[in-house]
């Protein structure tokens, strides 16, 4: 379907060559654009903020969320009994 859409300038600049870029055109990049801001909020409820990045598999997600988990974690313990961070280079395993 065919139909006009006021956006500004800048953004349709952006847009553009987001869309060149990518090899798309602009119809396509926008109608992703579109349908991602459509996703079931569910999808969302489910995953929190990892949703917004690309929609990412939920076996990466986990992947992800184990190694913050297992890097951070002792970090924000520490941090609100009152401890001082860890020197640079202490956090994380080899």
């Amino acid at each position: 379907m065919k139909t006009t859409l006021d956006v500004p300038d800048q953004v349709l600049r952006k847009a553009k060559a987001a869309a060149a870029v990518r090899n798309e055109t602009l119809s396509d990049f926008v109608t992703a654009a579109i349908e991602a801001r459509l996703v079931d909020t569910s999808t969302h409820d489910r995953f929190g903020w990892k949703s917004l990045f690309g929609l990412a598999r939920p076996s990466d997600v986990a992947a992800v969320d184990r190694i913050v988990s297992r890097d951070l974690e002792p970090v924000d313990r520490a941090w609100s009994a009152g401890v001082p961070p860890a020197p640079a280079g202490r956090l994380g395993r080899p």
